[in-house]
């Protein structure tokens, strides 16, 4: 498997509130994109990320059916950890973040996910959002009380449901999927989604070239879009 990542404060935040994880030796990827006033989000990421980090050794003696529950108490962990914090810190008050997180296992994968970053499967020339967001438009979305086209530009799109340190408990989404030779699978903060659609990210996984050349290329087109966001990119190529 390979591994390519970008991570980018974009041209109008000041600083980089994303965060990305890559632990091959254990099978861990992750992406979380932070949110709170002056340096807090980004300290929400990292923490988040670094919990992940913490617990990974633990996935050694692990058996696959077991993977799923490492998965969500790593998660709650750090839930707890970030709400600590912004509970009782109070240049961290109200801070949390999104977090996405791959676990690949030899020819199966988890995905567990709380936010409105996402992971994206590319299979056979065929794109697939693997998560949903957890988004006051996203439910709007999937309510039919908005369209697609509409939530792109929605006042309210920033509005999450769901996110780690948010509240005391975090419901978390877990999914397994059986892996193919070829498989790609990206993640993203809603800095990269919110600039690329599916269409065009379908698209330009279809050119020619190489996997460094294609990122590149998706890394240009949000700079030359005005990157109003902080943008991340982690991107696990199964060969």
């Amino acid at each position: 498997m390979r591994v390519l990542s970008f991570s980018e404060k974009g041209c109008i935040r000041k600083n980089n509130e994303d965060s990305f994880l890559v632990l091959s030796d254990h099978g861990i990827f992750a992406v979380a994109d932070g949110m709170g006033g002056h340096r807090s989000g980004e300290i929400a990421s990292a923490t988040a990320l670094r919990e992940l980090e913490k617990l990974a050794p633990r996935l050694k003696g692990l058996t696959d059916q077991d993977l799923e529950g490492w998965l969500v108490e790593s998660f709650a962990q750090a839930n707890r950890v970030v709400y600590e914090s912004s509970t009782t810190e109070p240049e961290n008050a109200g801070m949390g973040t999104t977090l996405t997180a791959l676990l690949v296992r030899e020819t199966s994968a988890l995905i567990a996910h709380a936010g409105d970053s996402r992971a994206y499967l590319w299979r056979g020339e065929e794109l697939k959002v693997l998560t949903k967001d957890h988004s006051l438009v996203g439910e709007l979305v999937r309510l039919g009380q908005i369209s697609l086209e509409e939530a792109e530009k929605h006042p309210q799109r920033n509005i999450l449901m769901r996110a780690i340190g948010a509240d005391q408990q975090i419901e978390v989404d877990c999914q397994k999927i059986a892996l193919q030779s070829g498989d790609v699978i990206l993640l993203c903060t809603d800095g990269f989604s919110n600039v690329i659609s599916d269409q065009e990210l379908a698209s330009e996984f279809s050119q020619p070239g190489t996997w460094e050349e294609c990122l590149e290329r998706l890394r240009l087109l949000i700079l030359e879009r005005g990157a109003p966001d902080n943008f991340t990119a982690l991107c696990c190529i199964m060969e």
